[in-house]
């Protein structure tokens, strides 16, 4: 018996030493050489943020017992001679203050891996990005609607305390719905690898294209950023080209688009952006092309700030465009893959730090993933990349004693299967969302096309 034991022992340390490979080719020791903590503190920066990837990556029930998982691992194949602290509020605690400094170095070494693939997925001569948000739901306790639920609807709550509610069990049941903690995550997000470049979270009523704003100087050189119709506006799409960075857009009746304004010469598919207030501040108008696509029922209206179509032809906007919907699939993969439809903390604090090692985990996984594998993004299966860390990480459950790491990721494709399209199936979920529809075109005013020869005479003087 005691010789079986040492045989699991020892499988069980090579899957841990596994792990720890794979930690050390996506961000090594001495990147945290700069992060010291307390000497009498029982973890270093490499092990905390080593713990808390396993952390991530564990399916382990409840948050505590990922916890034990991860700091058994680090405690047995990491080769650490102290003993680490086994609590798990301290661990918490830990990663509630040092989170910002630990990612700011991993987020530095998982994008220094990324550029190296940039040259691979190039269209145009240009890496794209796609940005979009969406709503990860949270436990409903007291500190989480106050973190993250809308501030009218916590001023509405606080009213409601002090009335009687005349509703009936199913009005309630509506309310109690709408007040449903909720966090919104706004993510920039590489077409070409299939991974994130950066995020932004917030209250369930953040603004996505406030979150753009604040992503923008993050973005390397040559890239070319898509979006959907909720990000328009003359700030974020000046703020895009200011740092040169070009745009592929889609636009609904939420926008007026100029045309024969004279600000340029005048060619096909030639609009501007040029709202009333922007133009009363002598600001020049944005010059765009019009691109419209005929998909299904519904034109699909895009605009680019790359004006030569021998340089973007509109083929290749519509493309482009269309990579967007990768963000929509790594959304699904997060939400329902990895598990994170709804997060498990109960405190907001908390609940931010579960949320972005939960990023930084799926997009570590993945990338190791590629690089043992070496399949094409589109071939990745996270269903089976996650199941391979987490059959590492539960050292029993692994299939073989001689499988390793590596060799369960490159099986991690997608199999052959010739799915059909599944629009036609009634789901009970599905959403029946309107298109955004066609922008407003406008023909400019005399007035318009003066200040507009103005600002163009102003600018050459």
């Amino acid at each position: 018996m005691s010789h079986q034991d040492t045989s699991m022992g020892n499988v069980s340390l090579g899957f841990g030493l596994q792990l720890r490979e794979a930690i050390q080719w996506l961000v090594r020791p001495k990147e945290f050489a700069d992060v010291q903590f307390r000497q009498d503190c029982s973890w270093t920066a490499w092990s905390l943020a080593s713990a808390a990837m396993l952390w991530a990556w564990s399916d382990d029930l409840t948050l505590t017992d990922r916890f034990a998982s991860a700091r058994q691992i680090i405690q047995n194949a990491f080769g650490l001679q102290q003993e680490l602290a086994g609590s798990y509020q301290a661990f918490l605690k830990m990663l509630v203050r040092w989170t910002a400094t630990l990612q700011s170095h991993l987020l530095e070494a998982l994008r220094r891996r990324m550029k190296r693939r940039f040259d691979k997925y190039r269209v145009a001569g240009w890496a794209i990005f796609g940005v979009d948000g969406s709503r990860i739901g949270l436990a409903r306790t007291a500190s989480n609607q106050t973190g993250y639920c809308p501030r009218s609807a916590l001023k509405k709550r606080k009213r409601r305390r002090h009335r009687t509610s005349r509703r009936g069990r199913a009005g309630k049941a509506r309310q109690k719905k709408a007040d449903s903690p909720q966090m919104w995550i706004t993510t920039m997000w590489h077409c070409g690898s299939g991974l994130p470049w950066d995020w932004r979270t917030g209250r369930s009523d953040s603004s996505e294209r406030g979150h753009l704003l604040e992503m923008i100087p993050a973005l390397p050189a040559e890239v070319l950023v898509t979006a959907d119709a909720g990000f328009v506006g003359y700030d974020y799409w000046a703020a895009l080209l200011d740092t040169g960075h070009p745009f592929v857009i889609r636009v609904g009746s939420n926008v007026k688009l100029l045309k024969k304004l004279g600000y340029v010469r005048e060619c096909q598919g030639l609009v501007y952006l040029w709202p009333d207030a922007v133009a009363a501040k002598g600001i020049p108008p944005l010059v765009l092309r019009l691109v419209v696509v005929q998909t299904g029922k519904h034109p699909v209206y895009l605009v680019t700030s790359i004006l030569n179509c021998k340089e973007l032809p509109d083929r290749m906007v519509a493309n482009i465009y269309r990579l967007r919907w990768g963000v929509e699939v790594y959304y699904r993969s997060f939400k329902q893959t990895f598990e994170r439809r709804k997060l498990r903390s109960h405190r907001a604090q908390n609940a931010q730090v579960e949320l972005d090692w939960s990023m930084v985990g799926l997009w570590a996984a993945c990338l190791y993933a590629q690089h043992c594998g070496g399949m094409p993004p589109q071939r990745l299966s996270v269903a089976a990349v996650l199941r391979a860390f987490r059959r590492t990480i539960r050292h029993a459950a692994a299939p073989d004693p001689h499988t390793t790491l590596s060799q369960l990721l490159k099986l991690a494709v997608l199999d052959n299967y010739d799915r059909k399209n599944k629009t036609s199936r009634g789901y009970p979920r599905q959403k029946r969302t309107k298109p955004p529809g066609s922008p407003q075109f406008i023909i400019a005013t005399s007035a318009q096309v003066r200040l507009a020869r103005k600002l163009k005479q102003t600018k050459k003087g």
